[in-house]
């Protein structure tokens, strides 16, 4: 499952904070800011101003957040902050055993906005539930518009969706590390030009996962005003073999109870060589992330407690949700990224009757015969637009028509099916609109080199998704006019943004 939200994790680095001068030195320097528990220097440019590594909290293993403790003088904030405890993977050649890692970081437009024209603020929820840090998403398209940027990091993995007795609301440490993050926003944004009750949180993959648990966590009420879901999972559930060969069905992609990952927490504490908390939590980073699995196993947000009350697939379901408006789509070819590194990657032609068998029962034949192999032309790709269907467009759809009911919702399909691949994949496939591919259309990546068309149509997402945060709108001057979701989805591609009929295009007549 790690391959599922990695997907701007091709970098590394690493920070340190050092005392300076007094607090108060460097007055009107607009490298400096105070905030609420010292003063910051970043680095300032023409165009931007950057400041990294910020601490906003601190949590004991398995515990809840709190405020990063005050500092005397002025901490360099020119570099990132640690990178929470990971092993990295196959696409993303990085591991972190630091457990002091809830660090963010700040971009603005140049100069500081003035007392009366505060910039709306948009914080940054990466993706995958195991891997990444903020810093990897480079926020200076998106500030360049006009509004603050806040990336963050926050736990992952083990060290996130972990359950065992005696823990206080397990499985929830990760969405408790974003809601305190979302405090240090509220108290300090004033201070970096930034609008505190002007909060949009926006997420790609797991990321939106995670904000679809804000919005029915009680914690997160009155945290943030807007939120943009790209590619996000509330919904889904798993087919039988679907993210990778072999993988059993489950109701739910990544929401179990408290009694689940409880379970799964004896399980490799028995591994791990441990019969209670006291020694768990006395372990070596180094030994927890060698258990076999062990990041991903944990790669899940429990509720039935605090933090999330219900589940949040069904809190939707029942409108119990913060009234928030929402931007939120997918790619058109969500599922094409997975199937591929499952086997293409490897050289392998999957065995597409036996895996639509062994998904659907006595619903195979039907399936089969709507999705034909002739159609798509490999394998792979029939597997592939059978399980995004079934799996993305479905799950999309059904969470932006819930919120609909009581909300605005702007619904999109990111369909540029020559989005460049910046992750390390050199298969000869068709990743087509693959999943997170629109990532370098909002956030610079070197590995991903846009055309002339591809810039033109990353320029019109950065402005919808900034105006979105600015007004709850992300219709503008100059841009395809954006209906409400009620009135269609809006395509994504080059030349061609225009609404169309999303539950036509994939199909979900047949799949209700």
């Amino acid at each position: 499952m790690r391959i599922l939200l990695a997907i701007a994790v091709l970098l590394t680095g690493c920070a340190t904070s050092e005392e300076g001068p007094p607090a108060g030195t460097g007055a009107g320097d607009p490298a400096v800011v105070r905030t609420d528990a010292g003063t910051v220097r970043g680095t300032t440019t023409g165009t931007y101003r950057l400041y990294q590594g910020i601490r906003y909290g601190t949590a004991a293993r398995w515990e809840t957040p709190r405020p990063a403790p005050a500092w005397r003088g002025v901490k360099d904030a020119t570099r990132p902050g640690p990178m929470c405890p990971q092993v990295g993977s196959d696409y993303a050649d990085i591991s972190s055993e630091n457990e002091d890692c809830l660090y963010l970081n700040v971009t603005t437009p140049p100069g500081p906005a003035g007392p009366d024209a505060r910039r709306p603020v948009m914080v940054w929820i990466h993706g995958d539930g195991a891997v990444g840090a903020g810093h990897f998403s480079d926020a200076r398209r998106l500030a360049a518009e006009g509004v603050v940027v806040v990336t963050v990091n926050y736990r992952l993995g083990v060290f996130s969706g972990f359950g065992y007795p005696g823990l206080r609301d397990p499985g929830t440490y990760g969405l408790q590390d974003q809601q305190e993050a979302l405090r240090w926003v509220r108290r300090n944004a004033a201070a970096f030009g930034g609008d505190p009750g002007n909060v949009t949180v926006f997420g790609v993959s797991f990321g939106a996962l995670a904000i679809g648990g804000q919005l029915t966590s009680p914690g997160a009420q009155g945290l943030f005003q807007r939120a943009i879901m790209q590619s996000g999972e509330t919904m889904m559930d798993m087919p039988a073999g679907s993210m990778m060969p072999g993988l059993p069905a489950y109701p739910s992609f990544a929401w179990r109870t408290g009694a689940e990952v409880t379970a799964m927490g004896q399980y490799y504490a028995e591994q791990l060589g441990c019969a209670d908390l006291a020694c768990l939590r006395a372990l070596p980073v180094s030994k927890i992330l060698a258990a076999p699995q062990i990041m991903n196993a944990f790669q899940v947000y429990a509720h039935g407690n605090d933090v999330l009350p219900a589940a949040p697939d069904t809190a939707l379901r029942k409108g119990r949700f913060h009234q928030v408006p929402v931007l939120a789509g997918a790619t058109k070819d969500e599922h094409r990224i997975f199937v591929g590194m499952s086997y293409d990657v490897r050289g392998e032609s999957p065995d597409y009757p036996k895996l639509v068998r062994e998904a659907f029962g006595r619903k195979a034949p039907s399936i089969l015969k709507r999705y034909p192999v002739k159609r798509y032309g490999s394998p792979s790709v029939a597997w592939a637009t059978v399980l995004t269907d079934r799996m993305w467009a479905r799950a999309t759809h059904e969470q932006n028509t819930l919120l609909a009911r009581r909300v605005p919702v702007y619904g999109y399909e990111f369909a540029d099916r020559k989005a460049p691949m910046f992750l390390p994949l050199e298969a000869d496939f068709d990743w087509g609109a693959y999943h997170a591919g629109d990532l370098p259309y909002l956030f610079p990546e070197p590995k991903a080199a846009l055309s002339a068309e591809q810039r033109r149509l990353s320029g019109q997402m950065v402005s919808y998704w900034t105006n979105f945060a600015r007004t709850g709108d992300p219709n503008g001057r100059g841009l395809p006019a954006w209906p409400r979701v009620e009135s269609g989805t809006l395509s994504l591609a080059p030349g061609a943004v225009r609404p169309i009929d999303y539950a036509a295009g994939h199909d979900l007549a047949f799949w209700k």
